[in-house]
């Protein structure tokens, strides 16, 4: 069962939360064998190009009093539906293994479009809703935190583009920028200092190229090579393999097809990897990745998969399929938000208790939201093998003051 850390020590304050005090969501189910056919979903950065199907109806479920909408692109063509059909399943789940929430969710189809996201945040704003959750895509987080904001309540969106957190709408996602930190971090940790990287150029990229160079200098390492590739890998590759026999560790932050062919392009151009600890991001958590001799051994940053095997098991038993792997971001976010109804009052969705430091502890374990929007999460180092990822650094237990 789903249900509040620490009941007795989460009473209203004078501002509705124990600022010291986490407030957990438990999830009581024993820990299932790993899935190795879960659905990896779609690229969270795009918005879907092909024509959307037909709008599903509005849709409610639960009967409680407090009201939240729920925004996903039901009808959205091609996996972006697939992931919000299985993203509903969970929230849907959620509230099935929360007793007795007092919370109705008003579920609406933005059919993957901004302005699909701006009517359905419309109608939950006008059918009572005190929060939103969602929308998926970066580009209908604008549409929908523009109808929040005129209502003053807030947005708990599913992007992972954290250019679109802002003043009261708080991104739960995967952040890229969170695993190419705590890789770095880890790397240095165990001494390394000379640092390249082989990055795609698009928007993940960027984002992972960002966070790599401050997480490097943060620690007073070096960075030895740095290319981005797009399509023909091969000039790209070849200059960083030449650079590094000046480096301790080499980032490959890509989906585990790519990066898998990005190491093959780097071994062709007389890379020996074998050398040098190849780091990664959440997106090796793949069973391509643990298939390529090129990548064992190699390190990434991820969630502790233990919650997911579980939440997979139980989500499997319930409706006859595997979920996709952002469906435990709809689970947590109804968990929170009726864990919140019971224990926080009328400031229950206010920011001050949103942005309680001490955090929460979801599916994937720990994350608190900055006031900023973002997210930080308590993330595992894990080791490629063959038979999966096994965790070598685990996820801390919980936050530092700051």
């Amino acid at each position: 069962m789903v249900g509040p850390r620490h009941p007795n020590s989460l009473g209203p304050g004078p501002h509705g939360v124990a600022r010291r005090t986490a407030l957990g969501l438990i999830v009581g189910a024993p820990l299932l064998s790993a899935c190795s056919n879960v659905q990896q979903g779609f690229n969270p950065f795009e918005q879907p190009t092909a024509p959307a199907g037909p709008p599903q109806r509005p849709a409610v479920a639960g009967n409680g009093q407090v009201k939240v909408g729920l925004i996903l692109p039901l009808s959205a063509s091609g996996n972006a539906g697939v992931a919000a059909q299985s993203m509903k399943n969970a929230a849907e789940m959620a509230l099935a293994e929360f007793q007795n929430p007092n919370i109705q969710l008003l579920i609406k189809d933005d059919a993957g479009s901004p302005q699909g996201a701006q009517q359905g945040a419309q109608q939950a704003c006008d059918e009572g809703a005190e929060i939103i959750l969602g929308p998926l895509f970066a580009g209908s987080v604008p549409a929908t935190a523009q109808v929040a904001r005129a209502r003053n309540i807030s947005v708990i969106a599913f992007s992972t583009d954290s250019s679109v957190a802002g003043r009261g709408v708080y991104l739960l996602s995967f952040l890229p920028e969170s695993d190419a930190s705590r890789i770095v971090e880890y790397s240095a940790s165990v001494g390394k200092r000379s640092f390249a990287a082989l990055l795609p150029d698009n928007a993940y990229g960027t984002v992972v190229e960002g966070a790599f160079k401050t997480a490097v200098s943060r620690r007073g390492g070096r960075i030895v090579a740095f290319e981005k590739y797009s399509g023909d890998r091969t000039g790209p590759a070849r200059t960083v393999a030449q650079a590094l026999g000046g480096a301790d560790a080499l980032l490959l932050a890509d989906d585990g097809e790519s990066v898998a062919a990005t190491a093959d392009a780097l071994t062709a151009a007389g890379a020996n990897l074998r050398n040098i600890q190849l780091l990664g991001t959440g997106l090796w958590d793949n069973p391509r990745v643990y298939a390529s001799a090129s990548l064992q051994g190699g390190l990434y940053a991820a969630p502790d998969p233990s919650g997911f095997r579980a939440f997979a098991g139980r989500y499997r038993t319930r409706f006859g399929g595997d979920p996709v792997r952002t469906a435990t971001l709809a689970y947590d976010a109804v968990a929170l938000v009726a864990a919140l109804a019971r224990t926080q009052g009328n400031q229950r969705f206010a920011p001050d208790v949103l942005t309680n430091a001490s955090g929460f502890a979801g599916i994937d374990g720990l994350f608190r939201f900055r006031s900023d929007g973002t997210n930080e999460r308590g993330l595992a180092v894990m080791r490629v093998g063959s038979a999966g990822g096994q965790a070598v650094a685990g996820a801390p237990k919980s936050f530092s003051a700051t």
